[in-house]
């Protein structure tokens, strides 16, 4: 009996594939639906981008045991790969709820606006979901490149349209380094898979290698734009500052995981039998990244400039994490971004409801009273401001409590104590918002709240994850060391 071949589309795994589908339908399904008429406070972007999130979401997690390998190892579902997407569907359906009002506030409610955010998504999944350096790039710019035109979405704003500029050509320079860097490592291991460059790397000595070794250190300055760290820093400052407060928001929890997810699978399996060779320069960019990013902020009156460097400083401590490598290390570094992103949302969606129409008020002295005049915003940017600072009993704490522990179990006891101090500096500008809103008085009319419930929701629900998982942290720390036992 002749069997007859199943054609090829048949064989494709679709669940394992089902959060990139789902993103991708909801993108095309923004952009058709842009062809038709919409009020000018339509919320069916919204509406849209919250179901294709939810739907990838629940792809993901349907086949969360298993561990699957797609397009010959290209594409890998296994624990960090789901992690992650839930993650970016998280930090994706949050950024929607902070967006909600604010985008029909300022004017710039349009469906390419929540398109660009599931792209961006989407990017952000290959990213993290890739084993071989190829898609890892694709999915990078695919990120980047809807990251470009969101920062400058507020086309009649001066300062939106300059951030968008410099974010664009800074960026355009870190891709030519990676892709070079990319191309150099081909060169010298005649593979891009990571797997097989690890298998390829355990016997050849980076430093007797000059491909090898200028390769690598490309790749590295190219993951590193993208995570911010020090000496790429530059870019931060004026983008968060000149992006759309919730485009801000994002841009600080989602790039920065997706950087960092990328660079965990790079680092751990490709680069794995050479730890003890990257670990001293990550260590140097750790120090560095973690010093220049509490000290510049110390200086910051605008919010949104104080937020972008402490998420370099906050980059800084991730790296530690790294640096300390094992099971230990790579699973707080994962813990790490989770609780970050949480908080660093809760923050900007503060934000986002300060002012009334196409105004945006981010300076510190535009919190003063809003302790007494909202209570519950001033709660909540309260507890997100002591979280990231790593005071308990918040998820901030017990992050820098596993980065530090991590870190100390891998003997990096100077680096341990870089850390702390810098800690201890990043309470000073923290607390100072606090101070701001409940010992200062207004200058002239109060700021202006304008109270959406969906942004309201945001705050409320990230402000609940940071007070539990400065409580219950166990679940997800659990978690987060389960997801990275596959690159180890």
């Amino acid at each position: 009996m002749n069997v007859v071949p199943q054609p090829s589309f048949l064989m494709v795994d679709w669940w394992a594939l089902g959060a990139v589908i789902a993103l991708t339908v909801g993108c095309l399904a923004l952009l058709v639906l842009e062809f038709l008429p919409a009020g000018e406070r339509s919320s069916r972007g919204g509406v849209i981008s919250l179901l294709t999130l939810g739907v990838s979401a629940y792809a993901v997690l349907r086949v969360a045991q298993d561990r699957r390998s797609l397009f010959d190892g290209m594409f890998v579902h296994d624990g960090m790969t789901v992690f992650f997407t839930v993650l970016f569907c998280a930090i994706g359906i949050l950024s929607v709820l902070m967006s909600w009002d604010y985008v029909k506030r300022t004017r710039i409610n349009q469906a390419e606006y929540y398109a660009l955010l599931l792209s961006s998504v989407l990017g952000m999944v290959i990213m993290a979901a890739s084993n071989d350096l190829i898609t890892i790039f694709l999915g990078l710019e695919l990120m980047s490149l809807s990251l470009y035109v969101m920062v400058g979405f507020r086309r009649t704003r001066l300062e939106s349209n300059e951030a968008a500029l410099k974010y664009f050509l800074l960026g355009a320079f870190a891709s030519g380094f990676l892709l070079y860097g990319i191309a150099l490592l081909y060169g010298a291991t005649g593979t891009t898979d990571l797997g097989r460059m690890g298998a390829f790397l355990a016997d050849s000595p980076v430093l007797s290698n000059p491909l090898l070794l200028v390769g690598g250190l490309l790749v590295l300055a190219g993951f590193a734009f993208k995570v911010a760290a020090v000496p790429f820093h530059m870019w931060t400052p004026d983008a968060y500052e000149g992006a759309p407060t919730s485009v801000t928001g994002f841009m600080s929890a989602g790039a920065k995981a997706a950087g960092f997810a990328a660079l965990l699978r790079f680092g751990l399996k490709a680069m794995g039998p050479l730890e003890d060779q990257w670990a001293p320069l990550l260590s140097v960019i750790a120090a560095l990244t973690m010093t220049v990013g509490n000290v510049t902020a110390l200086l910051q009156q605008n919010l949104k400039r104080m937020l972008a460097y402490s998420s370099i400083a906050h980059a800084g401590y991730i790296l530690v994490a790294i640096v300390a490598g094992g099971t230990t290390g790579a699973g707080a570094a994962v813990f790490y971004l989770a609780v970050y992103s949480f908080m660093n949302l809760g923050a900007f969606a503060i934000l986002t409801m300060m002012g009334q129409g196409r105004d945006e008020r981010v300076l510190v002295s535009d919190l003063h009273g809003l302790g007494f005049r909202r209570p519950l915003l001033g709660v909540a940017m309260t507890v997100f401001m002591i979280s990231l600072g790593g005071i308990p009993p918040t998820a901030g704490f017990m992050g820098k409590i596993q980065v530090f522990g991590a870190a100390i179990e891998a003997g990096l006891i100077p680096l341990v104590i870089i850390g702390v101090l810098n800690s201890v500096i990043s309470v000073f500008y923290y607390l100072r918002v606090t101070v701001a809103m409940y010992m200062r008085e207004p200058e002239g009319e109060p700021t202006a709240i304008s109270q959406g419930l969906p942004a309201l929701l945001c705050v409320v629900i990230t402000l609940v994850l940071t007070v539990w998982l400065g409580i219950q942290a166990q679940p997800l720390w659990v978690e987060a060391q389960r997801s990275v036992l596959s690159l180890l």
